[in-house]
């Protein structure tokens, strides 16, 4: 007998007959990803291959509702429509109350719903508000392209990443994770909720060490609460400035105690934090790099930090240094006044860097290089003295939903072999142009904004080669695209329309290697 699974997908079996079997090959593609970034199987369940004839598909169904975790519903105006499919939804939603989490909901928005996008009709639907009010991974525009492109690739990864994360964060997921996947019928049928595998494990506090500057906690140093700290445990600081750095070479938590500014960690001739443990948090600390030499602010070359709600600044290297395949979560920091930049990823750094505000460096918000990976989500990036983003190397990146503005150069550049992909991101009111891609660089670039830049939306050059589909690249001073010196590209069904000299330069030796459909001049 099979160990009960960990997630439940849920959606209408007419959307799936409708695509051709496509959300079937979805589901076996996210569970192969999941099975990849864990090296544990990742079973689906499909009710129409895994009930046997005779059995009761509903039973099964809800007797399965009982042994997962998290669920993930594909969001179509079927769904909405579907009482099964809005009866697990309103079954998991209680579940999480119950379990105090409010991570164990997935949404896949794969058809525009009204019910979500117009404000009177989500405000009828209880569930639409709250679906609503989620992230969510948008299949809207990836619903047409193939599932074996890179662009659904990189999705698909990073869809994975978030449900392994989900599962490390849930202490009942530590078998073999697998999820059950069930369609709802197009009248009668139903697809599945979802719910622990295990009962949850209660939750307990840590052990807790106490850092007090005013000698009335357990130790006055993070240096000393640090050596004395077992794995898992927590180290709370209290108000101070605390001169010194610091090397997290074990499992810990480090939270501060007030509002942010009250506890700050400066360094001078030394990482403020040096990060080699395999997971670890850092939360609420004003974090300073005060120079005297070459180091970051932190600097994270192995496992996973998540470093959030922090304020970080370095008048030495990079505020954040990422490299050597280390993987954290930056999620709600201040990063800026960076003396060589923002965030630096190298040497095939990855990571997730999600609502953070990065501004005021000194060269790039974010550089990837030399085969880095990282994903951005929901950045504000701006106000640098170079690029807001630069990609180069051979390096890629996912960069989806993100503000990139008011940059001294550009807001993205890609060169010397990047090739990130790049999603409903607005690039807008550059000093010089909005993306710049040069010397064999390339990405993909879909439904962008790209407006208000001081030279061009899109500047080529140099064996440049990206593909651009579906972007608005308006009301710039020059052209909205530019391509010369060997540039190339793809140009599909894009709004090149408002910009003040037109929408296309291209040379004229460019013009045989440049493709164009269905753009809007």
């Amino acid at each position: 007998m099979s160990k009960p699974a960990v997630g439940f997908m849920s959606y209408v079996r007419f959307d799936d007959a409708h695509e051709n079997g496509r959300l079937t090959e979805f589901c076996k593609r996210l569970s192969g990803e999941v099975r990849v970034q864990t090296g544990e199987e990742f079973r689906i369940f499909q009710d129409r291959s895994d009930i046997h004839w005779g059995q009761q598909w509903k039973q099964v169904i809800e007797e399965s509702l009982d042994s997962v975790g998290f669920l993930v519903p594909i969001l179509t105006p079927g769904f909405f429509r579907s009482p099964p499919c809005r009866g697990e939804l309103e079954r998991f939603l209680e579940r999480e109350k119950q379990l105090e989490r409010n991570d164990l909901v997935l949404p896949v928005f794969y058809v525009n719903c009204p019910v979500l996008t117009d404000k009177e009709k989500r405000e009828a639907d209880p569930l639409a508000q709250v679906i609503a009010s989620r992230q969510f991974a948008d299949w809207r525009e990836l619903r047409f392209e193939p599932l074996t492109s890179p662009q659904v690739g990189k999705m698909l990864a990073g869809m994975a990443t978030q449900i392994v994360e989900a599962m490390e964060r849930g202490a009942a997921v530590r078998p073999a994770p697998r999820v059950f996947r069930a369609a709802a019928a197009s009248v009668s049928g139903g697809s599945g909720s979802a719910e622990p595998a295990n009962a949850p494990v209660p939750k307990t506090e840590p052990p807790t060490l106490v850092v007090d500057a005013l000698h009335r906690g357990d130790y006055t140093t993070l240096t000393a609460a640090l050596k004395a700290a077992k794995p898992g445990d927590r180290i709370l600081v209290r108000p101070g400035i605390y001169r010194e750095g610091i090397v997290i070479d074990k499992p810990v938590e480090i939270v501060g105690d007030g509002e942010l500014g009250d506890v700050v960690i400066e360094a001078t001739g030394d990482y403020t934090i040096r990060f080699q443990a395999n997971m670890g948090r850092v939360a609420n600390i004003t974090l300073r790099q005060a120079g005297g030499g070459d180091f970051f602010c932190v600097d994270i070359g192995q496992g996973r930090l998540e470093l959030e709600g922090c304020d970080v600044t370095s008048k030495s290297l990079a505020c954040v240094g990422i490299h050597d395949g280390a993987d954290p979560r930056l999620r709600r920091n201040r990063i800026h006044d960076g003396k060589q930049g923002g965030v630096y990823f190298y040497e095939s750094g990855q990571g997730t860097l999600e609502d953070n505000e990065i501004f005021g460096n000194a060269k790039s918000g974010v550089e990837i290089k030399s085969g880095s990976n990282p994903t951005l989500r929901h950045n504000r990036i701006y106000d640098g003295k170079g690029a807001g983003v630069f990609v180069w190397e051979n390096s890629q990146g996912i960069l989806d939903d993100n503000e990139i503005f008011g940059n001294a150069f550009c807001g993205v550049e890609i060169r010397s072999g990047g090739n990130p992909t790049l999603c409903r991101n607005r690039i807008h009111d550059g000093k010089v142009g909005g993306v710049f891609i040069w010397e064999n660089g390339q990405g993909i670039f879909e439904v962008n904004e790209i407006f208000g830049n001081a030279f061009t939306g899109v500047e080529i050059k140099k064996g440049g080669n990206p593909t651009l589909r579906r972007n608005q690249i308006t009301n710039n001073a020059h052209q909205a695209i530019w391509i010369y010196e060997g540039g190339q590209g793809t140009f599909e069904e894009n709004d090149l329309r408002g910009n003040q000299k037109g929408a296309w330069y291209i040379a004229p030796e460019c013009l045989p290697n440049v493709k164009r459909v269905g753009n809007k001049e």
